[in-house]
This record gives C-alpha cells, sequence and structure tokens, in this order.
C-alpha cells in the first residue's frame, strides 16, 4: 500500500477545511500504524484521494501562452504498455546514437535517435520496474521478480539475468568491468560484466518511512560508485570492491512523526567534473567532492527529482512542481516559475536556450533559461508523463505514460 509523496504540504497546510482535516487524522494514524514496519513506502498518489471529493492541492489550471517557439513532431514509436498500471517510472536511454526503452510489460526497444527505425526489440517474461541503463554494449533493465537482466545493445539478445534482494527501480549502470544496481531495501551491489556473478554489496539502515523510488547510481572516472539512499546518506565506494570511501548527509531527519522525518535522496545525481550534486525530499541541494565527500555548496530546497545546469545555473523542480534556476555555487535565486504548481512535473531537461518539463497530463513545457517564463507547449500524451525527458543533438525525447516515444525538433 503507498500514500503520496507529491505533496508535502498535504500533511502540513493550515488553513485546510474541517472535512480534509478530519481525514488527515484518520490518515496519519493510519500512516502511524503501518511505520512500524521497516521500509514502509510512500509512493506517488494523493492519499486524501482514498477517501474521495476533492484534494487538498488541486493542480493548477494551465493559462493560455504566446507560443515564442513550437515542438515539431519527428516521429514516434508504440514501446509497449508504458509506465502500466503499477506506479513505475521506467526513462529511456541514449547511448551511441541509439535511443533504449522498455514498457512495465516487458518490452524493450532499441531505436534509432535521428530517424525513429526500430533496430530491434525484445520481450521479457516478468513486467520492468527498472531502467533503462546503458553502455559498454550492454542494455540493463531490473524486473519486478527481482532480478537484473542483461541484453546485448547491438541484437536485443539476453546475455544474463542475476536475481537480486528486492525491487529495481532505477536503471543500472556499468563501467565494463562491473554492473551497478540500487534495490529498495536500501541495498547497492555489483555484478560481474561478463558473467553476472555478484562482486560485493553495501547495504545501509532504511527509515521507518520512505519514498517509493531510488536514486540512479553513478560511476565516476577515478572508478568510484555514488549512490544516495532514503536516509538522506550519500555515499562513494570503489567500483572494484565496494570498499566505502566516504559516507556524507544530504539532509538531517526533523520533526515529531516519521512523515515528517522522510528525506529520501530519490532524484538522480549530477555529476560535474569534480562535484556530484544531490538533491533531497525535505532537505537540501548539495554539492560535495567526488573524491574526498567534503561539502562545496548547499542550500535548502526539498526536491525528489534529478537537476540539470545550463547558462551557469542549477535548476530544480520541487515538492510543489516549481521550476527554480539558482546561481551555481552561490545562494543566489535567478528566477523561479510557479505557473506549473502540483502538475506533478518531471526532471528538468536542458535543450538548446530552454529547459523543459513535462506533467501528469502529458504537456510539455519549454520554459527560457534567462528569465523562466513558458515559452513553448504541446500536450504529447494524454495519459501524462512520468519519465524524464532526454535531449540531444536539438531533439526533445518525450515518452508517454501509454508507451509513445516521441522525438520533437524545436522551431
Amino acid at each position: 500500500m503507498t500514500i503520496s509523496r507529491r505533496r508535502r504540504s498535504t500533511f502540513q497546510t493550515p488553513l485546510m477545511n474541517l472535512r480534509s482535516s478530519i481525514r488527515l487524522v484518520v490518515l496519519t494514524a493510519l500512516v502511524l500504524s503501518l511505520s512500524s514496519c521497516a521500509g514502509f513506502e510512500i509512493g506517488k498518489l494523493n492519499p486524501l484521494s482514498w477517501f474521495g471529493d476533492d484534494e487538498v492541492n488541486p493542480p493548477a489550471e494551465l493559462v493560455a501562452i504566446e507560443q515564442e517557439v513550437e515542438l515539431i513532431r519527428q516521429w514516434s514509436v508504440n514501446i509497449g504498455n508504458g509506465q502500466g498500471a503499477n506506479y513505475t517510472e521506467i526513462t529511456p536511454v541514449l547511448d551511441g546514437g541509439l535511443i533504449f526503452a522498455a514498457s512495465e510489460n516487458g518490452n524493450i526497444a532499441a531505436i534509432e535517435a535521428s530517424s525513429g527505425d526500430v533496430i530491434w526489440r525484445t520481450r521479457l517474461d516478468s513486467p520492468i520496474t527498472g531502467g533503462v541503463g546503458a553502455g559498454e554494449g550492454l542494455v540493463m533493465v531490473g524486473t519486478e521478480d527481482a532480478e537484473i537482466v542483461v541484453l546485448d545493445e547491438s541484437t536485443g539478445e539476453i546475455k544474463w539475468a542475476h536475481a537480486v534482494s528486492s525491487e529495481v527501480l532505477s536503471p543500472p549502470q556499468t563501467n565494463g568491468d562491473v554492473v551497478i544496481a540500487q534495490t529498495v531495501d536500501g541495498k547497492l551491489l555489483a555484478l560481474d560484466f561478463s558473467s553476472g556473478e555478484q562482486r560485493w554489496i553495501y547495504e545501509t539502515t532504511l527509515p521507518a518511512l520512505t519514498l517509493r523510488g531510488t536514486s540512479t547510481p553513478v560511476i565516476t572516472p577515478g572508478g568510484d560508485v555514488i549512490a544516495g539512499f532514503s536516509n538522506g546518506t550519500l555515499i562513494a565506494v570503489s567500483a572494484d570492491a565496494g570498499v566505502l570511501r566516504w559516507e556524507e548527509r544530504v539532509a538531517v531527519p526533523e520533526g515529531q512523526y516519521d512523515i515528517d522525518r522522510v528525506i529520501d535522496v530519490d532524484g538522480d545525481l549530477l555529476l560535474d567534473g569534480a562535484r556530484v550534486l544531490a538533491s533531497s525530499y525535505q532537505g537540501n541541494l548539495m554539492a560535495f567532492d567526488i573524491s574526498t565527500g567534503r561539502i562545496v555548496w548547499g542550500r535548502e530546497a526539498s526536491s525528489y527529482h534529478g537537476l540539470e545546469q545550463g547558462f551557469g545555473n542549477i535548476y530544480y523542480c520541487d515538492d510543489k512542481s516549481y521550476v527554480t534556476a539558482i546561481r551555481d555555487n552561490t545562494d543566489d535565486m535567478v528566477w523561479e516559475n510557479t505557473d506549473l504548481e502540483y502538475r506533478e512535473i518531471t526532471a528538468p531537461t536542458s535543450i538548446s536556450n530552454f529547459i523543459a518539463v513535462a506533467d501528469f497530463e502529458g504537456y510539455v513545457h519549454l520554459l527560457s533559461q534567462i528569465d523562466g517564463r513558458i515559452v513553448g507547449r504541446i500536450q504529447a500524451d494524454k495519459d501524462g508523463v512520468r519519465s524524464n525527458l532526454l535531449s540531444a543533438n536539438g531533439r526533445l525525447y518525450v515518452y508517454g505514460n501509454s508507451g509513445r516515444l516521441i522525438s520533437y525538433s524545436i522551431q
């Protein structure tokens, strides 16, 4: 059973009406009764919808904009059932001019990024929950049956599969020596690149409540793996042996109740030269030295999305779906866009002079990197968009919840 992670203020709004307050008391009692179970996951569905009627924080209605730029569809390919009935967040990946995409019902496809031509398709027997990772000639996904499945990039042939301790909800990664995966029960593990045999495992302790999801581990050029966990920590271990290099906190839990103390590092990490940037829910946005773990820079923020860079700024989306630009290495806010409040937007993606995000109704919005104005919009998928957008060579790739992968150019 899951409860919402998309609206922190659902549990903190002081001006709720009486009916919502009564519901909140019931919900809090339910959460507290369940929180004694280790690793109880807070999902993404709005908890107040269990009781019917309207949500406490309804999404903002879209207002008309002046279309200064247009998104022109170049091609479209159906992958399968997309994100499926479960709340998965499967994001395609670009590697070597190909896009590798997967659907919840087990479909995996390789598509030529420039033309949309399908190179191969493979169907797994198990539903897919984590992916897609690609690199060093491999395509990697995690399944609902707690397996890492590795395929050949060129043919789609399954090379090996290996059971892990629990679900993998983020894309596995590889450096050509090991395949790295993070499981929802707080484990980071390395499997042999060729055989899939386990090389090492790192374990951490989960708090009573966590968000459903994990950030994607990153492998540094120096040969370390950096990963964020539900207890608000960021760790670095050696990729070859799993030896701990450093451990630092992105956030410290605060509050009387377990739900106030949720500080998951769920957004994808941003590797930037000698730094790695991470954000946490109800916590902070921080930059760390990848060699020592020393804090380089930080500010308060609440986000379970990944980060983006551009124009000397750091871009992030917070838990209210505000898009914010911060001047890198400073506390200066360049701009903040609140027009998409509570629209469950994706992580920001940079393309040309714009920042692109998509929302729960499937609209793709282009924001100016200069001042944050929405300057372009198109509805890509009426079923919504949860997976992060991809950008390369002036193209924007959108994977809708229905399973449609679309390539757009900007004019």
